[in-house]
């Protein structure tokens, strides 16, 4: 996939506490692929992403109820990864081939907060690309990470689901904290974005 940097207009990122975050997204179907509007819809998320400061956003997280997410990123390992993906499915990868890893992660609809949340390393995620064109990724490492992140977005769950009660409450509260902050940040990156 040949995506690279911010070209969309940025949409305004949905908050934790928003409905559209808890339901799980349309899929695509034959009307969405091919069209102005999903390419335009795909833009617009790699700009929102980039302003945001993400490495990737699922189009709930834009406010749009359908099953497609794109990153831009790099890995453990440098490398930068950029795409999206309609109606991902992770593949299971067999227990031998995978571990679990605790590792630290955050949210663009969660401003401020890292938790651990434990994640397979390695993920293969099948799909569709904008033209309707079946797409494997696999992704290793934060990318696995970003995928898995991505995909559970699609199905209406934030990370906070993977916490305990308590901890969900303590990624609430540094949330109420930080979050002016941060919004504030994401507004000065889209003032001072080329146009």
């Amino acid at each position: 996939m040949a995506e690279t940097g911010p070209r969309g207009a940025v949409r305004p990122v949905t908050l934790v506490g928003d409905d559209i975050l808890r339901r799980r997204c349309r899929p695509a179907g034959a009307e969405d692929f091919g069209s102005p509007g999903l390419a335009a819809l795909i833009e617009d998320m790699f700009a929102t992403n980039d302003v945001a400061e993400g490495a990737a956003i699922a189009a709930n997280q834009v406010g749009v109820d359908l099953r497609l997410f794109v990153w831009d990123m790099e890995d453990d390992w440098g490398v930068r990864h950029v795409g999206h993906i309609l109606n991902p499915v992770l593949d299971e990868v067999p227990a031998d081939e995978r571990r679990l890893v605790e590792q630290a992660e955050g949210c663009l609809s969660v401003p401020g907060p890292y938790r651990v949340v434990p994640r397979t390393d390695r993920t293969v995620a099948r799909g569709f690309d904008q033209d309707g064109e079946p797409v494997v990724v696999e992704g290793r490492g934060y990318f696995a990470r970003c995928l898995q992140h991505e995909t559970d977005h699609l199905h209406g769950r934030l990370y906070l689901d993977r916490l305990s009660r308590r901890e969900r409450a303590a990624a609430l509260r540094e949330m109420a904290e930080l979050r002016d902050g941060v919004l504030a940040r994401r507004a000065e990156r889209l003032r001072l974005r080329p146009r």
